[in-house]
């Protein structure tokens, strides 16, 4: 039966799905196309294509492709999400948290810790150039950052939970709406709905350039710390050929731009890293007769640690002003798109480290944080938690491009790593 009428059928459990609540995970792991992935070590079975599960699984993802939606817009992903979550008696669900975000909770009998697991739902506004039979069906948006994928893994883990439940403690899966833009994880933290203060918080992202299947962890940040600056100049306009009678911004802007590019110290395994990148820049218009009154600057600023990316906005505002008051130039600045470093937590990298070795999970230690930033950085800053990465593969199309597509194989291993983390740190805690 082809995805699109299954999903969009009323029954959206009642067949393809039981069959997924009838099989037996253990083996999704031994046979999910990565044979040197056998990690538990299963005897022979039926593969997870003839049982139904994986197939079913990758059926959701391809439909989560199929209808894209952009931060704050995941109406229709969210509603999908609690369909599918309904299916499944033993959680409580909790809609609307920080926008369109979800969380599905699991109670236990008896206290213990709390653990959280968070996936993202969001797309990206790229028009799609791959050919897969579920493209999106969105003109100029797509999942090319493998949100899809995510989004899949916890529906996986809440199934998973439902067949073996753990023993004590509490466990949320966060469905968290608008990554891609900064917002979603402050919007879920103000959510007077988010009542919970998890003992340990825990998320994946699919890495290409990566052997399949592959963990990719690291010790403190895992991503880096990102804000986006706006600097704002207003001078004078007047006639270009009069330009001594205004104020024009431009040698100031270039003024900037040079002593800025100063703190750029892209060096990956130093402590002082920092990229500063200039991403736009406008300046008066398209009147020749005119000498430009107004001007922005539009940049972007990575470092490896929340305290050092706080440091260095405070120094190029400084300079920013200094360079400003020469020019006689008045100056407001905007922040946004602020993304705070992954900082793992070494309790929970502990935690995370005794599941690699006990499950034989393959798996390398990256030397330096990703450039990229990640909003899961905020509930590293407030709770204890680690992110990890689980490879896409190594000649997998990059994040954002246009013609990256999740790879469904990673669904089953990545669900499991996620299910060992909680029973493990149940025990431990």
């Amino acid at each position: 039966m082809g995805s699109e009428i299954w999903l969009e059928s009323g029954s959206l459990f009642t067949t393809s799905y039981t069959r997924f609540i009838q099989c037996h995970y253990e083996f999704m792991i031994a046979d999910f196309l990565i044979p040197e992935l056998n990690v538990l070590n299963c005897p022979p079975m039926k593969t997870t294509r003839e049982t139904g599960g994986f197939s079913a699984l990758s059926e959701i993802r391809h439909w989560f492709h199929q209808h894209p939606e952009l931060s704050q817009q995941e109406s229709t992903t969210s509603a999908k999400v609690v369909e599918i979550l309904s299916e499944i008696p033993s959680l409580q669900i909790h809609r609307n948290i920080g926008g369109h975000g979800i969380v599905a909770e699991f109670i236990s009998k008896s206290p213990g810790p709390q653990i959280m697991i968070r996936g993202d739902m969001d797309a990206l506004p790229i028009h799609e150039t791959g050919t897969p039979d579920y493209k999106s069906k969105t003109d100029g948006v797509m999942h090319a950052c493998g949100h899809d994928g995510h989004t899949t893994i916890l529906i996986a883990l809440a199934q998973k939970l439902h067949e073996q439940p753990v023993e004590s403690g509490s466990v949320l899966l966060l469905f968290q709406p608008s990554e891609e833009n900064g917002h979603g994880a402050q919007a879920v933290l103000n959510d007077e709905k988010f009542i919970w203060k998890s003992d340990f918080v825990f998320a994946l992202h699919n890495l290409p350039g990566y052997e399949r299947g592959k963990v990719v962890w690291r010790n403190g940040s895992f991503t880096a710390s990102v804000i986006s600056v706006i600097f704002k100049l207003k001078g004078k306009t007047s006639h270009a050929g009069e330009p001594e009678n205004g104020i024009n911004p431009g040698r100031a802007m270039a003024e900037m731009m040079l002593k800025f590019l100063e703190h750029h110290h892209d060096v990956p395994d130093s402590e002082d890293f920092a990229v500063i990148t200039p991403v736009y820049q406008i300046m008066g218009d398209h009147s020749y007769g005119i000498s430009a009154g107004y001007g922005e600057i539009h940049l972007t600023i990575r470092t490896w640690t929340e305290n050092t990316l706080q440091q260095l906005t405070r120094s190029l505002l400084e300079d920013a002003k200094v360079i400003c008051a020469k020019y006689d130039i008045k100056l407001e600045t905007e922040t946004l798109q602020h993304f705070r470093a992954n900082e793992n937590n070494e309790e929970a990298i502990e935690i995370l480290k005794s599941v690699l070795t006990k499950n034989s999970f393959p798996n390398e230690i990256r030397p330096y944080p990703f450039k990229w930033g990640e909003d899961f950085g905020l509930f590293t800053q407030k709770f204890k938690g680690a992110m990890f990465g689980v490879g896409s593969g190594k000649n997998h199309p990059a994040l954002h491009n246009p013609d990256y597509d999740f790879p469904d194989e990673i669904i089953p291993v990545s669900t499991e790593i996620f299910y060992q983390l909680i029973k493990q740190t149940i025990r431990e805690k």
